[in-house]
């Protein structure tokens, strides 16, 4: 026995050494890459009042986080709360504070990326605003919910986790602001609600989705190439009001709207970009003092252009100053022109925003 001890503690002390030597080697575990979730408010945001018996802000953007434990596995997700308000609230001021808080959240070189929750009335505004006025090749993935947080089949999480998803893959760099729900990436310069209900609410007309945040991976199929960089640099942005033509119109409202304070007025034209002769002389009117005028369309698809020579067709428009605004939807186009009336422009120089 005394000869088998001395070789049974050095056999212990070999297999001690050797059990050590894997947990010596073994990496540390890479950390998660950072994303910031920026939380405005919106349904995605809501619950049902037992009072009201309706939809109205109630949860946090800590709230929403926790109703997806699985997104610990893809990013550390950091909250940030700037405000809890239906989307419809959102104005110029709230959009430039938001891109204040997008800004400083892409400068930290360990965020990968920033999700804004927020309401889908507006959420087409807001993700071409952001695309507009923040310059990085990380990505901003807007998500919203068409179902409040108090239904059974609440969209808000599934949309949080594919946004992360979108945040940390690779190839979502230099993509631009995308708004993702329903495991469909759309482009912030294209997207445009078209159902007021539907979780597939959210398409991008005749060019389509970016790509997917499918079930094993996110895949895109295209990139958004007419996209535009506008340095903010001021708070108070120009007003700009937009006014529908329709059978009838008169330009009461251009007026209205010219006296209100707008420095350059949207018209939502009829088809490639016309008005009637009422109108056309309204138009003429306000451009020839002053006031800028953008033709854009109430179709949903297609680019304006000066193509008709009768008066108030798209070419007479042009020749007397107005601006076309290419396949960007009314609200689009007031928000690009807001930012390009910083400083006083040319019809040329504004056409040129437009065109690009």
């Amino acid at each position: 026995m005394k000869r088998l001890v001395p070789g049974l503690l050095a056999a212990w002390a070999v297999l001690a050494v050797l059990c050590a030597i894997p947990a010596l080697a073994a990496p540390k575990e890479k950390p998660l890459p950072v994303v910031q979730l920026i939380a405005t408010g919106g349904t995605i945001a809501m619950k049902i009042d037992p009072v009201k018996k309706a939809p109205v802000p109630a949860i946090s953007g800590e709230d929403l986080l926790a109703t997806v434990p699985e997104i610990g596995k893809v990013a550390s997700i950091e909250v940030q709360n700037i405000s809890n308000v239906p989307s419809g609230y959102m104005d110029p001021p709230r959009w430039v504070e938001l891109q204040k808080a997008v800004v400083a959240a892409l400068a930290r070189p360990e965020v990968a990326g920033v999700i804004v929750s927020h309401g889908t009335d507006t959420l087409e505004e807001t993700a071409y605003f952001l695309d507009l006025t923040v310059k990085s090749d990380k990505p901003v993935v807007l998500i919203g919910a068409q179902r409040n947080a108090s239904e059974s089949d609440f969209d808000g999480p599934r949309n949080l986790l594919n946004a992360a998803r979108i945040c940390v893959a690779p190839q979502a760099k230099n993509m631009g602001v995308m708004l993702a729900m329903n495991g469909q990436i759309n482009a912030g310069r294209e997207v445009v609600k078209t159902h007021s209900c539907d979780v597939e609410a959210f398409k991008s007309g005749d060019f389509g989705f970016l790509g997917n945040a499918d079930e094993d991976r996110v895949v895109f199929y295209r990139a958004p190439l007419r996209r535009q960089y506008i340095p903010l640099k001021t708070a108070d942005l120009p007003r700009v009001d937009i006014v529908y033509a329709y059978g009838g119109a008169d330009g009461a409202l251009i007026k209205a709207a010219v006296a209100a304070g707008a420095k350059a007025v949207v018209v939502a034209a009829l088809g490639w970009g016309n008005v009637n002769p009422a109108m056309y002389e309204t138009i003429k009117e306000v451009a020839a003092k002053g006031t800028v005028v953008v033709i854009s369309t109430r179709v949903y698809n297609g680019r304006v252009l000066p193509h008709y020579g009768y008066i108030g067709g798209g070419a007479t428009l042009k020749e007397a100053g107005a601006v076309f605004a290419d396949n960007l939807s009314p609200q689009k186009a007031r928000l690009l022109a807001m930012l390009a009336l910083q400083t006083p422009k040319s019809q040329a120089e504004l056409q040129a925003f437009f065109d690009h």
